[in-house]
């Protein structure tokens, strides 16, 4: 029986785990498919506190890990959960078919990169259709060649910026006419000589499916309706994310689009569960925010056992 199960390794997991911990919960962490979440894809945090240098996302989830696992906290990577029962106590957790009891989870699960739902990117994925330019914009297929970003926040002008290293040319790709990244970020976006912002546009659809590969993109005017091509030979959606939430629908209280409902600081519909991070915050998803949400869910647990004498 386990007192606490954190699901999720990102900075709302990890931060879970460290206070848990210290605690003397004795938490189990398990890491999902992902190790250290979607701040992994991204090359260099600028704005977490205590970095004024900034620090690669990798190893700032690598140090988190390290300082919750040296109170204790025990770590199962690569576990999926594929069904939960919250419907009584101890609640039950099947990570990869293996039966988990517990007094209380902690959802961490964070979120997923939202697709553009357009002819060609599925089949394009990973033919030059991709999520995370951090992970794959040095391919050797991207080099010195005209690449697309979609998007308007500070995502896609990270990814943008991080292309120049490799592109030839970057189109960004926003369906308005000014970017809603931070101010910072965008002026330095806006600045690059080698970025070419393509406003009030959307993609509507990716070529050459019968390529096989990625040869450029459809865009289309959404104030006059005229469509145009544009050649590229990568096509990077930096449009959002969704909470990763489908396995626990059902279960607890969620928003039209996914995102757990939270009362009382992290406490969910069910009492014992709580809610940590991207997956239930849609308004702010900060790495510093998962990460103040974390330390919140794991007091909030730590209060909820004091409370029912376990």
């Amino acid at each position: 029986m386990e007192n606490v199960v954190i699901i999720g390794s990102g900075c709302a997991g990890w931060t879970a785990a460290l206070y848990a911990a210290r605690a003397n919960l004795n938490p189990l962490l398990l890491t999902g498919a992902q190790p250290g979440g979607l701040l992994t894809t991204t090359s260099i945090v600028e704005n977490y506190p205590g970095f004024p240098e900034g620090i690669d996302g990798t190893e700032l989830m690598m140090r988190m890990q390290k300082q919750a696992e040296r109170f204790g906290t025990r770590t199962e990577y690569g576990v999926n959960i594929t069904r939960v029962d919250f419907s009584q106590s101890p609640f039950k957790l099947w990570a990869d078919d293996e039966l988990i009891e517990c007094r209380t989870v902690i959802i961490a699960a964070g979120a997923s990169h939202r697709h553009l739902g357009v002819k060609g990117e599925d089949l394009l994925e990973r033919k030059g259709v991709t999520y995370c330019a951090t992970c794959d914009g040095a391919l050797p297929m991207f080099r010195n060649q005209p690449l697309v970003v979609v998007g308007g926040g500070d995502s896609a002008c990270e990814e943008a910026t991080y292309l120049t290293h490799f592109g030839s040319r970057i189109y960004l790709v926003h369906r308005r006419d000014t970017l809603r990244a931070s101010k910072i970020m965008a002026e330095r976006t806006l600045a690059n000589p080698k970025i070419e912002p393509v406003w009030d546009s959307v993609v509507e659809e990716i070529h050459d499916v019968k390529q096989d590969k990625v040869t450029g993109v459809r865009i289309r005017n959404v104030n006059t309706g005229a469509t145009r091509d544009l050649d590229c030979v990568g096509v990077f959606v930096a449009i959002g994310h969704m909470p990763s939430t489908g396995i626990f629908k059902g279960q607890v209280a969620m928003d039209a689009d996914g995102y757990l409902l939270c009362k009382n600081g992290t406490y969910t519909s069910v009492p014992g569960v709580f809610g940590a991070g991207d997956c239930a915050d849609r308004t702010y998803r900060q790495a510093v925010t998962a990460a103040g949400s974390g330390c919140a869910a794991a007091i909030d647990v730590e209060r909820y056992l004091a409370k029912i004498g376990s």
